[in-house]
């Protein structure tokens, strides 16, 4: 039987460096990253969500657009009609002339004495200007045959405001109108005044209220 010569020893020592050399020489090739894995996008379909902010009293409020949106503007503040309307205004220009009446002069009278007077200076100032009534009043516009003739037509005559105050004290008042009519010659005019004055007369235990005299 033969036996295999034994190996030499200056082979295992050369293989032995080679596998050295060969291990080192895969240690120093640089590594190279593997590229990230590519992020899922949403589809472009997806809506985006904005979370509301919570208003004050406990109700929401939800923005269409950007949770960023700047407050709404404060509204404007509102402006008072303190100036009567323009001359030829019209019926649509009475309510703001009475306004501004009753915003200059602040009502100082009981509520039926202003009733009262109130009536009675329409009353007055429609037998003053157009003749109707005139006989209700004899001691102010005297004997109705021989009354002189109203300036005023009763066509297009028309009280526009009146307010009812206290003059002095408060047993006198005067009733302050505004009126629009038209004169003799044709012309018609808005936004004329007068003011009717009376005094409270007692009368058995009551009192009613007299007209004075123009003067």
């Amino acid at each position: 039987m033969t036996r295999s010569p034994a190996r030499s020893p200056r082979l295992l020592l050369i293989a032995t460096v080679v596998l050295a050399v060969a291990g080192a020489a895969l240690l120093m090739v640089p590594h190279t990253p593997s590229a990230p894995a590519t992020a899922a996008t949403p589809p472009a379909s997806a809506p985006t969500t904005v979370a509301s902010a919570a208003a004050p009293g406990g109700s929401s409020v939800h923005s269409g657009a950007s949770a960023s949106a700047s407050a709404p503007a404060a509204p404007p503040e509102l402006v008072s009609v303190s100036v009567p309307p323009p001359h030829g205004e019209g019926v649509a220009g009475d309510a703001a002339i009475q306004k501004s009446l009753e915003g200059a002069w602040p009502a100082d009278l009981a509520a039926d004495d202003e009733r009262t007077l109130l009536a009675a200076g329409r009353g007055l100032l429609r037998a003053d200007a157009t003749g109707i009534g005139r006989g209700a009043w004899p001691a102010l516009f005297g004997d109705p045959d021989h009354a002189i003739a109203p300036p005023f037509s009763t066509a297009r005559f028309r009280i526009q405001a009146a307010i009812a105050r206290s003059d002095s004290n408060q047993d006198k008042a005067v009733v302050h109108l505004v009126w629009a009519g038209t004169d003799r010659a044709g012309t018609y005019t808005d936004r004329r005044i007068s003011d009717w004055y009376f005094t409270r007369t007692p009368r058995k235990g009551a009192s009613s209220w007299t007209p004075l005299p123009r003067t």
